[in-house]
C-alpha cells in the first residue's frame, strides 16, 4: 500500500467520523449517514490495498 493511499484512506475515515459526530450533535440523521458512508468507503479502499499488497509478496 502506498503512503499516499494510506493517508487518503485515513483522511476519508476521519472526515466520516467528524461528519457522523456533527450529525449526532445536531440531530441531523442525513449527516450521520453520510459520515458512516465515508468511513465505510475508507475501510473498503484500505481492504483493497491490503489485498493488492498480499499479491505483491
Amino acid at each position: 500500500m502506498g503512503m499516499g493511499d494510506k493517508i487518503g484512506n485515513a483522511a476519508e475515515k476521519a472526515k466520516g467520523a467528524a461528519k457522523e459526530a456533527a450529525g449526532k450533535a445536531t440531530g441531523n440523521e442525513r449527516l450521520q449517514a453520510e459520515g458512516k458512508t465515508d468511513q465505510a468507503k475508507g475501510d473498503i479502499k484500505q481492504a483493497g490495498e491490503h489485498v493488492k499488497d498480499a499479491f505483491k509478496h
